[in-house]
């Protein structure tokens, strides 16, 4: 009776297979656990960039990795199956047989046979999830870009230590689980500017100086704050002792550029430059609302209108007795993480009307859940009768 001669092959044969077709198959001559193969399940969309190396894997020894694209970052997740994953390696002619696949010499009829070199328990699967992008600002807040540095007061010993906690891009992108379009964005969202080949965050108080420069020599010198010639201006701090390059940042900061202009013209936004003059009193503490309104308006360049509308997500007001007072709270100083955010909500506030709460959450994105959702994970909503707004407490 003739026998069969077993015949190994690789990927090839498999992937050839027509429908309800069937192949035998054996233990590849190097099957073995082979850890360091790890079988990934790809959206047909990710595909491409996987193939041309347009992707990473992001993090630190002690955190889990991500792997970002150039505009998205997913979690990566480990699935079990019940069900036997073989991998079978595309065909190598270069390794023979494995004898217990029966193979030796005569004449015999050959059956194709794949070699399986690992059995896999499982497959690991990408989640788009959000970047990452609050350790960003808690390293840059390790060393901000502060006056001493451009008066050269600073104590050498200590310039030294601070000089050991700049970050280049290459180190963001290193520490910071981000897509490379998402670093961009969160460096631009909490106005970080790069200075010598470092990513600062600009001090407070120093950015407050710069803008009150700009604002000074606008008056002194008649320019219109709806369009300031960048060059005019940044000549002009720079005489003062400002760098141009915090100069030109100080106009991105408070300003839009003006579209369709013959040169390089800038309109202060009225929203950003009050909501700094606000911040600025506040940072002293909180106020009785009719002395904050009065000390607000007087700081208010001129030519611009301020409204209590405009600080949204930037302060908080509570009725102490008959009187009314208003503090700071920063939508900008909350983490981005959704279940942080809202127990930080409701430290402060156990209960949130709906009017003050939409502001401190509109900015949280998470992919695969809306705002609804977010709320029915976090929040009990309560509302007493059909007319009442609703209030939202912690769940």
């Amino acid at each position: 009776m003739e026998e069969l001669l077993p015949v190994c092959k690789g990927a090839e044969a498999v992937l050839n297979l027509q429908p309800s077709s069937s192949i035998s198959i054996g233990y590849h001559p190097l099957f073995g656990p082979h850890d360091d193969l790890i079988l990934f399940e790809l959206d047909e969309k990710l595909v491409p960039d996987v193939l041309h190396q347009r992707v990473t894997l992001r993090g630190q020894p002690d955190e889990e990795a991500v792997l970002c694209t150039m505009s998205k970052t997913y979690a990566i997740k480990f699935v079990g199956t019940s069900n036997s994953v073989f991998l079978i390696p595309p065909s190598d002619n270069s390794v023979s047989c494995d004898k217990s696949l029966g193979c030796h010499e005569g004449n015999y009829k050959e059956e194709v046979v794949a070699a399986v070199l690992k059995v896999a328990p499982g497959t690991m699967e990408l989640v788009e999830v959000a970047p990452k992008l609050d350790k960003l600002k808690s390293i840059l807040l390790e060393s901000p870009y502060c006056s001493d540095e451009v008066e050269g007061m600073g104590d050498l010993e200590v310039m030294e230590t601070t000089s050991r906690r700049l970050y280049t891009w290459d180190d963001l992108v290193d520490r910071v689980q981000a897509s490379d379009d998402e670093l961009r964005a969160g460096l631009k969202a909490i106005s970080a500017v790069e200075i010598d080949g470092c990513w600062r965050i600009v001090d407070d108080k120093y950015m407050d100086f710069i803008l009150w420069m700009l604002l000074n020599n606008s008056v002194a010198n008649g320019w219109s704050l709806n369009e300031l010639i960048e060059e005019e201006v940044v000549n002009v701090l720079v005489s003062d002792g400002i760098p141009a390059r915090l100069a030109n940042h100080c106009l991105q900061v408070y300003g839009n550029k003006v579209v369709g202009a013959g040169r390089s013209l800038w309109r202060l936004d009225e929203r950003r430059v009050c909501i700094q003059f606000a911040r600025q009193i506040l940072r002293e503490g909180k106020r009785k609302i009719e002395i904050f309104m009065e000390e607000w308006m007087k700081k208010i360049p001129l030519g611009m209108q301020a409204s209590f509308d405009m600080l949204e997500g930037e302060v908080l007001t509570e009725k102490l007795g008959v009187e009314t007072w208003v503090h700071a709270f920063s939508v900008s100083s909350l983490p981005s993480n959704p279940a942080e955010r809202f127990s930080m909500l409701f430290k402060e506030r156990l209960k949130w009307e709906w009017k003050d709460l939409q502001p401190y959450i509109r900015d949280l994105k998470v992919p695969g859940l809306t705002s609804e959702g977010l709320l029915l994970k976090y929040t009990r909503r309560t509302q007493p009768t059909l007319d009442a707004e609703p209030v939202f407490s912690a769940r």
